[in-house]
């Protein structure tokens, strides 16, 4: 009896000695799914230099939308040719980091930059704040989007 009591001790020491691993939490594919879709910008706050603006949405729309490995962005006044601007490339999100790395854009200053973004999706709205900033490009602003699923037709 005494032989199996110590035999149990040295087997828990040593167990409690063994190399502890950290494991790491892992964002669930559905994770980075939640934010893929088409989405209408309903909000949109803009700070830079020394003034902030509310984007006047009820002038023109603004569309983006997520897939598995792309972003893509589009802006139009409202019954008019005018003024249309896309543009689009790959992005990381990770359940509150998103990062879009713009690849597509007619403003070639911008093409390949990284923008650093806090998002979150809440029901059927998508939250994304964050620093726009190139420098060459003279640009350099805080934004602050909020966003509403466009459902599909089922």
């Amino acid at each position: 009896m005494k032989n199996t009591i110590l035999q149990l001790v040295i087997l828990l020491t040593l167990f409690s000695c063994s190399e502890n691993k950290i494991i790491k939490p892992t964002i669930e594919p559905d994770q980075k799914k939640v934010i893929e879709g088409s989405w209408k910008l309903v909000y949109a706050h803009i700070e830079e230099n020394d003034s902030i603006q509310i984007k006047d949405l009820e002038k023109s729309d603004f569309i983006k939308i997520i897939n598995a490995s792309h972003f893509a962005f589009f802006n139009q006044d409202k019954g008019s040719s005018e003024n249309f601007v896309a543009g689009g490339g790959t992005y990381t999100y990770d359940g509150k980091d998103y990062v879009e790395t713009l690849d597509f854009l007619g403003a070639v200053d911008y093409r390949g930059h990284v923008f650093p973004f806090k998002a979150e999706v809440k029901g059927d709205s998508l939250i994304q704040q964050g620093h726009e900033k190139i420098e060459e490009a003279g640009l350099d602003r805080y934004i602050l989007e909020k966003y509403i699923r466009i459902k599909t037709p089922q």
